[in-house]
């Protein structure tokens, strides 16, 4: 956030834009979701590491085995204390496609429209619907969801990327050698948050940037 050094009109118009929906009220019908995504190496030890024990840490070796990567997607409700996490074996606009249609057709059926804040990654587009599934399916998906995304360079505009630093800290940052497990790790901690209703308490506000960016400001 801090390297930004200049803020053009453009920039501007897309923080507010986010900003500005990150004020308004909570409104079920209307679901403001945050979404991104999180790479991650399957790594597994090449020895068994030895368990800890009171007054002796958990001891690993340096050595590991790489299994591949795979790919984490984070959609938050954050104003409702929900998300909604899939791991994948690629990050490709079919998995981007899918994983938004499953959003609008079994997680937020009954909403009149989805606003999804996203960066400005190749695969967040309208384009990844069309070449995953027929025009028709593309377009009736395409009309419940309300893009919005952050500028360039602003990916710290998306909450979603709050929700991924949690998941990360309570979650994946560790040795996890298989897909699978992966998947199960990531749904189990996903329950979790869920029925304890975790929100972001997201407090910058369209006043805060003016005051602590509008040096960098130009036309």
């Amino acid at each position: 956030m801090w390297c930004i050094q200049r803020i053009d009109s453009e920039y501007r118009k897309r923080m507010y834009d986010v900003l500005d929906l990150y004020e308004e009220d909570f409104d079920p019908k209307r679901p403001l979701i945050c979404l991104d995504e999180k790479p991650k190496q399957l790594l597994e030890y090449k020895r068994n590491p030895i368990p800890m024990k009171p007054g002796s840490p958990e001891k690993y070796d340096y050595e590991y085995i790489r299994n591949g990567t795979a790919n984490i997607f984070v959609a938050v409700e954050f104003k409702a204390g929900k998300r909604v996490t899939r791991v994948t074996e690629s990050r490709k606009m079919a998995d981007f496609a899918q994983f938004v249609k499953d959003l609008v057709i079994e997680e937020y059926s009954k909403a009149e429209v989805i606003r999804l804040v996203t960066d400005n990654l190749n695969i967040h587009k309208e384009k990844s619907f069309y070449e995953t599934f027929s025009e028709e399916e593309a377009k009736k998906i395409l009309e419940k969801i309300e893009f919005h995304y952050t500028p360039k360079h602003a990916s710290w505009l998306n909450a979603a990327e709050i929700e991924i630093n949690v998941m990360n800290t309570q979650c994946t940052n560790r040795r996890i050698p298989y897909i699978k497990t992966l998947s199960k790790e990531v749904d189990a901690w996903m329950h979790r948050r869920n029925m304890n209703k975790k929100k972001i308490n997201w407090k910058f506000t369209k006043k805060n940037a003016d005051e602590k960016m509008a040096k960098r400001y130009v036309s």
